[in-house]
């Protein structure tokens, strides 16, 4: 590992180290077991989904689609900062190229602006099959299902794009040490000697922006879908239709409630302990990709289903 050293006034680096939890580096292998358990289920979970939605002609769907593109993007964004935190607790691999930091960065922080676009997109989902079934194959044809996943995507490439390229423009002249497990943006970017308030600004904006519209598109999807269920005229029925329902709000509280406490301590947390918010930042990016496929797959009766009839198969 390289000392952690101090720089002489040049633009880029070319290569910081991550510390890992400061403060707590004595557990980092026992915190690794944890770590290392909720990244093989995420894989294993959501590889499962897309193989059962690929081989399942029943499953290729709307709402199982959207299904595919979250698992797409929660591997993404648990792969991205996953084997790299586990080097630093396994093998203490602190050392990480400044492109490569970048890059890592981009890809967090785009993929969870894209995951929050795709709830937005299955609550929508939600809203055209209880409340206009009739229209439901209609309306999310395979088309403008595709066309929304793409939006999605676009979005959230280009609003992070800025996040990189600014941190790229900022001399670093102080250290190189990143008190994280991964290239956040925040983290990085507060070891530039310039004014980074645009930077700082411009993060800000974003998380605002895309939170408070994907949360008020989610609720608003949901009281058009609770009128609906509230409507019906038997407590069967309600309970079957919110049942297709639960699933989703499980999911969108798993990646909300982390992500905004993990952003909320970020900014506002001064008093709260370094570690506790690094640890939290980590979770954040574990925790809903490994209950997605595990929600989805207990929930769901056609996904359930789907993987008995695998697993009783290849044992006869």
């Amino acid at each position: 590992m390289k000392s952690m050293s101090v720089f002489h006034n040049f633009t880029n680096p070319s290569s910081l180290i991550l510390m890992g939890i400061p403060g707590i580096e004595t557990v980092h292998v026992w915190i690794s077991i944890p770590f290392c358990t909720m990244y093989v289920i995420a894989i294993l979970g959501n590889f499962t989904i897309l193989f059962i939605v690929k081989r399942e002609p029943s499953l290729h769907g709307p709402m199982y689609y959207f299904l595919c593109m979250l698992a797409v993007s929660d591997l993404v964004m648990s792969t991205s900062t996953l084997p790299k935190t586990l080097g630093i607790y396994w093998f203490n691999s602190r050392e990480i190229d400044f492109s490569a930091c970048l890059t890592q960065m981009y890809f967090i922080h785009s993929f969870s602006v894209m995951e929050s676009g795709i709830l937005v997109a299955m609550a929508f989902d939600r809203y055209v099959a209880i409340c206009d079934p009739l229209r439901h194959s209609t309306i999310l044809t395979h088309p403008v299902v595709a066309k929304i996943g793409l939006a999605f995507m676009l979005r959230g490439g280009l609003l992070i794009l800025p996040y990189p390229l600014l941190a790229r423009s900022w001399p670093y002249c102080r250290t190189n040490v990143i008190p994280h497990t991964y290239c956040e943006h925040m983290a990085v970017v507060k070891l530039a000697c310039a004014d980074i308030r645009i930077s700082s600004y411009y993060s800000l904006f974003v998380a605002l922006s895309v939170t408070s519209l994907d949360i008020f598109l989610i609720v608003v999807s949901y009281i058009q879908i609770l009128r609906a269920i509230f409507s019906l005229p038997t407590k069967d029925a309600r309970l079957k239709i919110f049942g297709t329902c639960s699933s989703h709000l499980c999911v969108i509280l798993a990646f909300h409630i982390p992500r905004l406490f993990s952003f909320l301590t970020h900014r506002f947390g001064q008093n709260v302990p370094l570690h506790f918010r690094v640890l939290i930042a980590n979770v954040y990016l574990l925790v809903p990709p490994m209950l997605n496929p595990i929600i989805y797959g207990v929930r769901t009766k056609q996904i359930r289903g789907r993987l008995i009839r695998l697993f009783t198969h290849k044992r006869t």
